[in-house]
């Protein structure tokens, strides 16, 4: 078999972050571990659903670690393992950390995939680790049904400049980094009718890394970070305001979208784990009458190396918008805003 002739998404049954398991079954799985022994050290655990765990080794710096795998969602190799590796560092940037050391996590088909191919999609994790200034030291490899490549990834943090995702405050404005769409291109790809453009716009966003974050966790105008991953904006933002015991409110006109993925979901292309992800936390989501069903599947579309969410004082958002510009991300714009009120958001 050549290597040119491997479709990587033909291989399995989903692809990027559209693979994570659904909310209401995570929630029913952590629930059934809850009740973790306390530790003082360990400064950001399981409770809120934070990016990564965030351990105290001193009292002035942190450890940042975190873990994160999938399935192909482009058929590159190469650029399979760049969008895998950017997407597990991204983690450590939106706990404000520095991604310093990562450890490959690959689990691959071999009688499936020419050693070639499996070759590339290293490299291309390896090159995404060189942009960031990361070194991989080694990794772990099983013979795998489906290809899944990843990254265990280590970072360093000072305590005082931890980004936490629970910690919005009222009126502080809601800022995402990168346009929506990602997953529906995927779910295009997959079905044969991505256009290179569109291919195009998902490798390119899906590779920038968001180490614009470790900017961010000096600015006391900036009180939490995530990124917007798996369960897609409303999720994650869910999260935010869980954490926080808050609400929000979010603009759908204001919210960023990959132009090759608005025309899909126009036509009604959409993800599974999108619908996965509304059956699973729609209830605490209140959408204005005339959204349509193709805008709420963009907004529980899975992002796979999705943008930065920042909720940031009111007075700070428009220099942190121009700050995102300025470092490449020409999309990036204020969504919505941190409310008083249950943990619930209004879609406006």
């Amino acid at each position: 078999m050549e290597s040119d002739d491997v479709r990587l998404t033909s291989l399995c049954h989903g692809g990027g972050c559209g693979c994570k398991i659904a909310p209401a079954l995570l929630e029913e799985l952590l629930g059934a571990v809850a009740g973790q022994k306390t530790e003082p050290a360990l400064l950001v655990g399981t409770d809120t659903r934070d990016d990564a765990a965030v351990y105290k080794i001193n009292e002035r710096q942190a450890v940042v670690a975190t873990t994160d795998f999938f399935m192909p969602i482009v058929d590159d190799p190469f650029d399979f393992g760049r969008i895998s590796a950017t997407n597990a560092l991204s983690d450590v940037y939106a706990m404000g950390g520095r991604p310093i050391l990562a450890l490959g996590i690959v689990g691959m088909p071999v009688d499936k995939l020419p050693a070639a191919v499996i070759a590339k999609i290293i490299a291309g994790g390896r090159a995404a680790c060189e942009d960031a200034g990361v070194v991989i030291g080694g990794g772990h490899s099983i013979d795998a049904p489906e290809p899944i490549y990843g990254l265990a990834a280590v970072g360093l943090v000072e305590v005082d400049l931890i980004k936490r995702n629970d910690a919005a405050k009222p009126g502080d404005a809601l800022i995402l980094g990168k346009p929506l769409g990602i997953g529906i291109l995927s779910a295009a790809l997959k079905k044969g009718v991505l256009d290179r453009p569109g291919l195009d716009e998902l490798v390119g966003t899906a590779t920038q890394l968001n180490a614009i974050g470790i900017e961010f966790a000096s600015i006391g105008a900036v009180h939490a970070m995530t990124d917007v991953t798996g369960f897609g904006l409303l999720g994650h933002l869910l999260e935010m305001c869980s954490g926080a015991a808050l609400g929000a409110t979010v603009r759908w006109d204001q919210v960023p979208v990959l132009s090759s993925a608005r025309a899909l979901a126009e036509d009604g292309i959409t993800t599974g784990a999108a619908g996965r992800n509304w059956a699973g936390y729609g209830g605490s989501v209140r959408m204005r009458d005339d959204v349509a069903p193709w805008q709420r599947n963009l907004l529980c579309d899975p992002q796979t190396s999705g943008g930065l969410l920042v909720a940031c004082e009111q007075d700070a958002a428009d220099q942190l918008v121009d700050v995102f510009h300025t470092r490449g991300f020409l999309d990036a714009a204020v969504v919505g805003v941190i409310e008083e009120g249950p943990a619930e958001i209004t879609v406006r």
